[in-house]
């Protein structure tokens, strides 16, 4: 499973991309890619998106509860993958 965290700013992935990698080594290194989302039309409506995955699924809910804690403290949010 991969969980995606999305944000308006570069900046804000690349953090939350380090803080996740600290905090759940079992994950690896998040990938920061730059995407639009389904039904943004303009380039500048782009989000950055980290990507955690979870093939196992093993993350536990306290896990996940973070992630989702992380992404709201950086103005984002969090969708499954």
């Amino acid at each position: 499973m991969r969980h995606l965290l999305v944000f308006a700013e570069r900046e804000d992935a690349e953090e939350v991309a380090d803080l996740v990698a600290e905090e759940f080594p079992g994950t690896g290194t998040p990938s920061v890619v730059r995407e639009t989302l389904a039904g943004e039309d303009d380039a500048e409506d782009a989000q950055w998106l980290v990507i955690v995955e979870d093939p196992e699924e093993a993350l536990p809910a306290e896990a996940l509860a973070r992630l989702e804690d992380l992404a709201e403290e950086y103005e984002g949010w969090r969708e499954p993958g």
